[in-house]
């Protein structure tokens, strides 16, 4: 599968921002999916799941009540929504696809088989 990340750009902290994740082939809706991002000079991190059927998800504790990962099988897409967000929310974000994840959403970067090529969010504050 072939993802494609799209979305991000500048937002004020306390704004909000939707990121997208298109993907090609027919099965998507097998995968469960997960945002990660990363931070210049910092290791890249877990940020949200959710499971092939939207059925189960989880996130970092530091997105906690903020941020909203969703999915729509039919338009092979899984979407960040991301509500008040802060200045330490700024990275490069990336979607992935995880093939062995059934029943719960893994938050290990080598779960995930597929990535994408990331998009940048900047929070300003």
């Amino acid at each position: 599968v072939q993802l494609q990340a799209s979305g991000g750009g500048l937002v004020q902290a306390g704004g909000s921002l939707r990121l997208s994740c298109a993907a090609s082939g027919r099965t998507f809706s097998t995968y469960a999916m997960g945002w990660f991002r990363q931070a210049p000079g910092k290791e890249r991190e877990f940020v949200a799941g959710i499971t092939w059927n939207g059925g189960s998800t989880i996130y970092a504790d530091s997105v906690q009540e903020r941020f909203t990962i969703s999915r729509d099988n039919a338009k092979n897409t899984v979407y960040l929504q991301m509500n008040s967000p802060k200045p330490e929310d700024t990275a490069v974000y990336y979607c992935a696809a995880d093939s062995g994840s059934l029943y719960y959403p893994s938050d290990q970067l080598d779960a995930y088989d597929f990535w994408g090529q990331g998009t940048q969010v900047t929070v300003s504050s």
